[in-house]
């Protein structure tokens, strides 16, 4: 938390608003125009440091998660990856019996101003089961 406060200070540049409406899918198992939120939501933040020339991007917290286990929870985590390589994969820790997980870690992903474009990040959430 303290490293992502200390980069928000440092000259970074803005990436503009993300609209969610224009990621929201139809769900396949409703045949009307309703949409569901059955897979939750992720909260994060994106900025880009010009300084250092990294992506940073904090995974703050979970909403509604659907329930993966027996007992009516699941064992959340989330996977990083900047695409379209997937060299740098970064992972939160596991939140056992959680369906609204607080991760609050910071990911930094080294990648040049001028590929930004070009590039796109990828979340999934998984729930985490030993066998």
């Amino acid at each position: 938390m303290a490293q992502f406060q200390r980069q928000e200070s440092l000259t970074g540049m803005s990436l503009g608003r993300l609209k969610p409406e224009l990621y929201k899918q139809r769900s396949v198992d409703t045949d009307d125009d309703r949409q569901s939120d059955g897979c939750g939501r992720l909260h994060f933040v994106i900025k880009y440091d010009c300084d250092l020339e990294q992506l940073i991007v904090k995974i703050h917290r979970a909403e509604d998660l659907p329930a993966k286990d027996f007992s009516g929870t699941s064992d959340p985590y989330v996977k990083i990856y900047l695409l379209p390589e997937r060299k740098t994969k970064h992972q939160t820790k596991v939140h056992r019996k959680t369906l609204n997980p607080i991760f609050d870690e910071v990911f930094l992903f080294p990648v040049a101003y001028a590929e930004l474009p070009t590039r796109k990040l990828h979340f999934s959430i998984y729930d985490f089961d030993r066998f």
